[in-house]
C-alpha cells in the first residue's frame, strides 16, 4: 500500500489581485514544502502534486513503452506548462499568468482533493461540470469497492 499522502474536501476561494491562492492547511499539510503544479488534460483544471508522487508520476512517463512523436509532444506541451513552486509565509500560491490561463481561472477557484492530487478549477467550470456520476453503484462494483 502506498504511502503517498491522499486528497479529500472541496475548499472555496478567490486569487487576490496579484494572483495568488490561499492553499487550505490542510492540503498544505499534506502537499509538504516543494510541490508541482501543472496543467492537468484531458480536464481543465490545474493539479498540485506532492514531490513523491509527481516523481512517480514522472517514473511511469519514463518507464513508457512507446517513446513516438505522440509522447514528445504530449511530454514537451505537460512540462512546458508545469511549475516547482512552494507556498509564501501566508500559506499562498502564486498562479503564474499563463496556468492561469490555461484553466480559465480569474477569481474563484474550486480545490478538489482527486485522491494522490488537488485539482483547481475555475468556480464557474466546476459548477457547470460536476455533477455526481451516474450510475456510481455499478462503477463500484465493478471496481470491486461494494
Amino acid at each position: 500500500m502506498s504511502s503517498l499522502p491522499k486528497f479529500t474536501g472541496q475548499f472555496e476561494h478567490a486569487l487576490d489581485d496579484k494572483g495568488r491562492l490561499t492553499v487550505p492547511a490542510r492540503i498544505r499539510a499534506r502537499l509538504g514544502d516543494h510541490f508541482v503544479l501543472t496543467i492537468a488534460p484531458p480536464e481543465s483544471c490545474l493539479a498540485l502534486y506532492p514531490e513523491a508522487t509527481w516523481l512517480e508520476f514522472c517514473a511511469k512517463l519514463e518507464a513508457a513503452p512507446r517513446k513516438d512523436a505522440a509522447y514528445r509532444a504530449f511530454v514537451r506541451h505537460l512540462f512546458a506548462h508545469t511549475e516547482e513552486v512552494s507556498l509564501d509565509g501566508q500559506g499562498r500560491l502564486l498562479i503564474p499568468a499563463g496556468l492561469r490561463e490555461a484553466a480559465g481561472i480569474k477569481r474563484d477557484v474550486i480545490l478538489a482533493g482527486t485522491l494522490t492530487r488537488v485539482e483547481l478549477w475555475a468556480a464557474e467550470t466546476w459548477r457547470r461540470h460536476h455533477a455526481p456520476p451516474e450510475n456510481m453503484a455499478e462503477l463500484l462494483t465493478e471496481l470491486g469497492l461494494y
